[in-house]
């Protein structure tokens, strides 16, 4: 009576986004195995650009840590005019694209594919991609297998993100509530947290890093402050020098915050949730120096979370080039040479190399998410 094997019972259990999908493809391979690769990518509607995201297949990813504007892909925008998901089952038709993305797949040798918009309460979430190393693997009868498989996989990702971004609204909701009306604006976060996705995409070789974690940098890095809601508005809203006691109180934020991520975590029933210690090592480590001269724990190098040191250096260069009631903003150039300066005691030399070497997207993020005359 026991003798079945669910092909699905991975969805059930506390595996990591990335294995659940690999089971999905799993399943989908027993009945289809020429479908090798499956791939998603992720929409930022406020920056409109996909970022790769997820794949599962027997090689390495032709495309990771690869960004692209939606506007600048006319196939996919094509896609959501028409509607409907796109199959091409002969890619040599796209042998003249001068895309990046294009070149990549045909490279590796795919010949056809099939795209799928993933959509979110009408909205676009990303796109996901089935590719074969075959032509005409896509004809009617597979697909209509196929997409349940499709809607399978979307719906495993788009609730694993929107928990996510759930959660940190709900704690813009508290900072707001708490009146925190410290220096970090909408706009500052939207910036860094987008600076810290640069940042880790630069690192993301050496330090191994893979999108769905470059992913979670990114949600989670506007919350590294979140223990400034404990801070009283004595000490965090001084315009002047804090003393001694007042500093050592303010320090205490890294702390408390580790303590609010905690306890929400355990409140929305979240404590096993997949890159929860992302988000507690950003609160936490994030005022960490890579010469053990940081708080709250003095840890050095290695020792510090990769993802805290991504979030030190957008958080350090953002707080440079902004302008603020008690300094004036640095030109990119000037803090450039501050993050050198501090490269390698203060800061991780592999991260802030990697922001300066993108200083086209830095630009680009500036130019989108500017200060408005409130924030």
């Amino acid at each position: 009576m026991f003798d079945h094997e669910d092909r699905l019972g991975l969805l059930n259990l506390n595996a990591t986004l990335g294995d659940k999908v690999k089971g999905i493809h799993a399943a989908l391979n027993e009945r289809f195995p020429f479908i090798r690769r499956i791939a998603a990518a992720v929409y930022d509607p406020a920056a409109d650009t996909l970022e790769t995201f997820l794949y599962s297949g027997e090689i390495k990813s032709p495309l990771t840590h690869y960004s692209a504007k939606l506007s600048d892909v006319p196939s996919l925008l094509e896609i959501l005019e028409k509607g409907r998901p796109r199959v091409v089952n002969d890619l040599l038709v796209f042998s003249e694209s001068t895309h990046e993305h294009t070149l990549r797949i045909l490279e590796e040798g795919y010949q056809s594919s099939y795209t799928m918009p993933m959509y979110h309460e009408g909205r676009l979430f990303g796109f996901l991609f089935f590719n074969s190393y075959d032509p005409d693997s896509f004809s009617e009868e597979v697909l209509r297998q196929i997409d349940p498989f499709g809607h399978l996989i979307a719906l495993a990702i788009i609730n694993d993100l929107t928990v996510m971004h759930t959660l940190l609204a709900t704690v813009k909701t508290a900072r707001d509530l708490a009146h925190a009306r410290d220096d970090e604006t909408g706009a500052h976060l939207d910036r860094m947290s987008r600076f810290a996705r640069v940042i880790a995409e630069g690192v993301a070789d050496r330090y191994g890093l893979s999108d769905e974690y470059i992913e979670r940098i990114f949600i989670f890095s506007p919350l590294h402050d979140i223990g400034k809601i404990a801070i009283p508005d004595r000490v965090l809203l001084k315009p002047g020098k804090l003393d001694s006691e007042e500093e050592k109180l303010m320090r205490t934020h890294t702390t408390r915050g580790r303590e609010i991520i905690d306890r929400m975590l355990r409140h929305f029933e979240l404590v096993q949730m997949q890159g929860g210690d992302i988000l507690r090592n950003i609160a936490l480590f994030h005022h960490e120096a890579v010469d053990g001269s940081g708080y709250p724990e003095g840890i050095a190098d290695g020792d510090i979370p990769v993802e805290a040191r991504i979030v030190a250096v957008a958080d350090i260069f953002d707080a440079l080039t902004s302008r603020r009631p008690y300094k004036h903003a640095w030109s990119n150039e000037e803090a450039f040479a501050m993050l050198r300066k501090l490269s390698g005691t203060k800061l991780d030399s592999n991260c802030v190399e990697a922001l300066i070497r993108s200083r086209d997207k830095v630009e680009e993020i500036q130019q989108r998410f500017q200060e408005n005359t409130i924030g």
